[in-house]
């Protein structure tokens, strides 16, 4: 069922919706490639419009940063709630960072290299900016910061 596609890279065949006489078979890379003509998430998304690939870089960049800024013990640890509220607060938090972190891991599964080195871009300056104390309230001496997909 894999095809070689140019330059040698192994590609899966992803079969046109049903009913869909006539459409053109998609083809699904199965290596990391360069490049701008790629699906990120969505069909069709970016396309192979140099503009919109440069979005969906931004897009993921931003969403790696977010994803450090909801495990930066500034969101963790909100003292200003009752305790009953300040655990409800924090489960809601870590559903959002979990969900998110799979929607950046479906993004990196295009294997495109691109999608690859925003994504470690914008975890190493979320990190930087919540976790390193950059933007204030880093972890103490000593003290591990949790990991962001966990």
């Amino acid at each position: 069922m894999a095809d070689m596609g140019r330059h040698g890279m192994a590609m899966a065949m992803v079969p046109a919706a049903a009913g869909g006489a006539g459409r053109r078979k998609r083809y699904m890379h199965m290596t990391f490639y360069w490049g701008k003509n790629s699906e990120i998430l969505f069909t069709g998304w970016p396309g192979a419009s140099g503009g919109m690939y440069a979005l969906a870089l931004a897009a993921v960049f931003a969403l790696a940063v977010l994803l450090e800024f909801l495990g930066s013990p500034r969101v963790q640890e909100s003292s200003s709630l009752g305790r009953r509220r300040r655990r409800a607060t924090a489960a809601a938090v870590h559903a959002v960072r979990v969900g998110l972190a799979y929607l950046l891991m479906l993004a990196l599964m295009s294997f495109n290299v691109g999608v690859l080195l925003a994504a470690v871009a914008g975890h190493a300056a979320g990190f930087l900016a919540f976790r390193a104390g950059l933007c204030g309230g880093g972890y103490k001496k000593g003290e591990l910061a949790p990991a962001a997909c966990c």
